[in-house]
């Protein structure tokens, strides 16, 4: 209590010295390999509050979101704020679960910023006659600075008070909004009066009093542009006052009597500060080792322990083998050295250096190669000089692959990629063709920590080794001035290129022993790395297309797309740029004056699908319309134009590029063409798979897994009935129906089957009763009950989805049935649609996961046991749950017998897999 009895309310700024923390301290990463150097900050800076006792009460303040009651009054309102840095992401929960760790209540508020809370607080403890201070160097917040409120610089540990406020302004705390106001804030994209500035602010609200004063004066000021600003955007001022302006009545989510300040609970503390490592935080709080300790000793040495001034630093880590100098490699002689080197270490990194992105066309410009931290080089083949900067000697392509041929296939050599698929793909075209035994640190991390953080080598460099690596535009120019590879000079190219080779080393070194700590070891080993030579293979492969047919395709894609135009025009009333958001949110929202939109950062009407699907299903024709002109566009532009544009002229095949590391769940995507998109139930979907034929004298061959979603289901959520229905091949909808509505198998009508299916793979999804309900055109009520007797009838797929929930919520993830990590952002946000989403995620990845796993599986062995039959197959494609292949016509049927058989064997379940498998002449027919 403070010397009069009443509450000392300590309020900690937690978004804003989140930021600060992040950007003051080094990179650091938890025993998981999750960044923490804010985390570190963060729990440092409680450390000190508790253990100095400077208040009597406690609390930490968190954003619940970027969007507030502030965006109403002005959308553009934070509209520039840059993204969040990535490495920050994953610190956003841990830091909320440091706060519950250390026992100090964390409060944040839907529709409210941080500051608004912290303000309401501050006025209520000065209003009862006590004393709050704002942990926090946030200038917005120094409006607050009175005889009851002051601030305290966390980082500094210096106390913000009038003084400083004054110091800063030139104005005392009363008076900063209106200087605020009248300069404006470019960081939170506050508009203010263009050309004013803080000291020509604080001037005039000094000789005038307040902004309004200021406004009200500006017609009798001498003439300048200053003046004529003023008069101008008198009313962005006003509104830049609203905005600046800090909310102080907002009820308080939690009372201020409920904050009062307590020891933690240490042993829970100490686990969790053990899981991050947070050794010297442990000591500092008394907590010793992590050997028991009674809650009272523990206590009774956290209050007597006495804490140094500033934030301690990150402790010491092992001195690190500097990055460089490198070698540059020009002669057969000085290459052999080094490949000698890494035949006697065993292991080497390697990299390549290309003319372009798409590996089946890109020529090798140089190639980089590393057998220690420190210890890389980098060998120039393509360079080209000038003049003022001549390359010099460089060795042939085909004698650098003829000398590191034979150490590319010694299997007692291991090369280490960062994305080995693209790499090996370049050493092909190059002419070496065998690269083996391999590692990818890529997917070694993928395999680790999906969802969790990208899996770039940048990205990596600096939440494993701290270090941020030299990057493709320092050495190669941006924009306009940007210089293809081959134009960089040796020597700027070996620093930026062995130094990637260098990293990638050092990675796999940090990396490769923790698959085994994190249990992944087997998944990489068996599906992950054996699959990058299997989809190698499929991407130089591609698939036939029919250019002819696409043509077709794309002209009849634009004569509807002009008679749907010409409809649009009609209904609307008048001709607008069909293609144009903008437009087209002024026509529905404006002209027509429909409800069910709402303003962008810019101030024009979002238009996105899901608003157009909602007027649709409300009857708004001209939504109806757009969304068919819409599809069309997209088929259109994606498909019928990109297709023909990306064939090889040569083969009239096309080759799209199999991404391993992108999703959060395992599944491949795929881009440059992106195959897996295409609608599957539309005719203009048909049409689109009737182009992607097979040559003369060959058949396409489909094979696709059938529910093997539902039947993971059944399967891990023990269904005894689902199971039954799945072992005697029954129709598992019209089963769910009978069941769930007690309607008899025979004669089931196709509506309740139709209800039925929308309730099995919405359960997948964790459909809600709002969108099932508008799936089956019912009321939201009518569709909770068919939820709820899908729940009383199938209690295991309830237990089922409570049990992901807590898992992710407990780990931070949730695992496939093949033992696949898939990190779950966001599940123990604040923010409900966050959460909710996040929860949604946790249900579904295992699911989706684990059908991604199986079908993984099988491709890596269908080659070898195609290879074994003596069958003139080849796998082309991979669309999510099924697998295309080109086979010889007269091999057709016996392939689809052997695909079928390894892909139903691919996994043991409780139900079995069924793969149903197609033959035609094009991917329509197959399918």
């Amino acid at each position: 209590m403070t010397d009069t009895g009443m509450p000392h309310l300590i309020l900690v700024d937690g978004s804003g010295f989140i930021f600060r923390a992040f950007h003051a301290l080094p990179p650091m990463s938890n025993p998981d390999g999750v960044p923490v150097n804010a985390v570190f900050g963060f729990c440092n800076m409680l450390t000190r509050l508790m253990r100095e006792h400077v208040g009597t009460h406690l609390a930490v303040i968190f954003d619940a979101g970027r969007v507030t009651f502030r965006n109403e009054i002005y959308p553009q309102y934070k509209a520039h704020r840059p993204d969040v840095p990535e490495d920050l992401i994953p610190q956003f929960g841990l830091i909320r679960e440091a706060t519950a760790a250390f026992g100090v209540p964390g409060i944040e508020l839907d529709g409210f910023e941080a500051d608004d809370l912290i303000a309401s607080y501050a006025r209520s403890v000065a209003e009862a006659g006590g004393q709050c201070t704002i942990v926090s160097s946030d200038k917005d917040l120094m409006q607050l600075i009175s005889s009851h409120v002051d601030m305290m610089d966390p980082i500094r540990q210096k106390p913000i008070g009038v003084p400083e406020v004054e110091a800063k302004f030139g104005v005392g705390p009363d008076k900063v909004i209106d200087v605020q106001a009248l300069m404006g804030d470019p960081t939170d994209n506050v508009p203010g009066i263009p050309g004013v500035g803080p000291k020509t602010a604080s001037a005039l609200v000094n000789e005038f009093g307040s902004l309004e004063a200021v406004l009200a004066a500006a017609p009798e000021m001498k003439k300048s542009k200053r003046r004529d600003a003023l008069i101008e955007h008198a009313d962005d001022a006003r509104i830049s006052l609203k905005l600046v302006t800090l909310k102080t009545d907002i009820p308080l989510p939690v009372p201020v009597t409920d904050l009062a300040v307590d020891d933690p609970d240490v042993i829970l503390l100490g686990e969790w500060l053990d899981r991050m490592g947070f050794r010297s935080i442990r000591h500092r709080f008394g907590l010793g080792d992590g050997s028991p300790l009674t809650q009272a000793t523990a206590r009774s040495s956290m209050r007597a322990a006495h804490v140094a001034a500033g934030p301690p630093a990150p402790a010491a880590e092992p001195a690190k083998v500097p990055y460089g100098p490198y070698e540059t490699v020009t002669d057969l002689a000085t290459l052999a050295t080094w490949i000698e080197a890494a035949e006697q270490i065993g292991v080497c990194a390697v990299d390549t250096e290309t003319d372009g992105l798409d590996p089946l066309r890109a020529r090798m410009v140089g190639l980089s190669l590393a057998v220690a931290p420190g210890k890389a080089c980098y060998v120039p083949l393509l360079h080209e000089g000038t003049l003022e900067a001549p390359v010099g000697m460089q060795i042939e392509v085909r004698d650098v692959v003829a000398a590191l041929t034979p150490l590319f296939a010694d299997p007692s050599v291991l090369k280490v990629f960062q994305n080995a698929k693209f790499d090996l793909l370049v050493f092909r075209r190059a002419g070496l063709e065998v690269l083996t035994p391999t590692d990818d640190t890529m997917l070694i991390s993928y395999a680790q920590s999906e969802g969790l953080h990208g899996q770039g080598m940048d990205e990596l460099s600096k939440l494993h080794l701290g270090h941020v690596p030299i990057t493709y535009d320092e050495v190669t120019g941006k924009g306009r001035n940007r210089i293809p590879f081959q134009q960089v000079t040796p020597d700027r190219a070996t620093a930026y290129a062995a130094e990637d080779a260098d990293v990638t080393l050092r990675l796999w070194q940090v990396l490769r022993p923790q698959l085994r700590i994190n249990q992944a070891l087997a998944l990489y080993e068996e599906i992950d790395r054996p699959l990058i030579a299997v989809l190698a293979d499929m991407e130089q492969a591609g698939i036939r297309v029919d250019a002819t047919e696409l043509r077709r395709l794309s002209e009849n894609f634009s004569g509807r797309m002009s008679v749907i135009e010409a409809e649009i025009h009609a209904l609307a009333g008048r001709n607008f740029n069909v293609g144009s958001p903008k437009q087209l949110g002024e026509i529905l929202f404006d002209e027509m004056g429909l409800k069910g939109s709402k303003r962008g950062k810019t101030g024009a009407w979002s238009t996105d699908s899901s608003v157009l699907q909602e007027l649709a299903d409300q009857g708004i024709g001209l939504a109806e319309k757009i969304l068919a002109w819409r599809q069309l566009a997209k088929l259109k532009s994606t498909y019928t134009d990109a297709l023909i544009a990306q064939m090889d002229p040569a083969t009239g095949r096309v080759h799209t590029s199999f991404q391993m590391a992108i999703t959060t769940t395992g599944r491949l995507s795929s881009n440059d063409p992106n195959l897996q998109n295409i609608p599957v139930r539309t005719e203009e979907g048909v049409q689109i798979r009737r182009s992607f034929v097979a040559p003369e004298g060959k058949v396409l061959l489909s094979a696709d897994y059938s529910q093997i979603e539902l039947r993971l289901l059944a399967s891990v959520a023990d269904v005894p009935t689902l199971r039954e229905a799945f072992a005697l091949g029954q129709d598992i909808h019209a089963r769910t129906a009978s069941e769930v509505f007690g309607v008899p198998l025979e004669g089931m009508d196709a509506l309740t089957r139709r209800r039925a299916k929308a309730i099995n793979f919405g359960i997948i999804y964790g459909i809600s009763a709002f969108g099932l309900g508008r799936q089956l055109a019912i009321p939201p009520g009518e569709a909770r009950a068919y939820i709820d007797a899908y729940f009383a009838r199938y209690p295991g797929i309830r237990a089922y989805m409570d049990a992901r929930r807590a898992e992710a919520k407990a780990h931070g993830y949730v695992m496939t049935p093949l033992g696949r990590r898939c990190y779950v952002p966001g599940i123990t946000a604040k923010n409900a649609a966050q959460r909710n989403y996040a929860e949604r995620q946790a249900i579904n990845a295992p699911l989706q996961g684990g059908a991604a796993d199986i079908i993984k599986r099988a491709m890596v062995r269908l080659p070898r046991m195609l290879a074994e039959a003596g069958l003139p197959a080849v796998m082309l494609l991979q669309v999510h749950d099924e697998l295309l292949f080109e086979v010889e016509k007269q091999a057709a049927e016996e392939t689809a017998s052997v695909v079928k058989r390894v892909m139903e064997e691919a996994a043991s379940l409780p139900v079995p897999l069924v793969v149903e498998t197609g033959i035609g002449a094009n991917w329509a027919e197959a399918h």
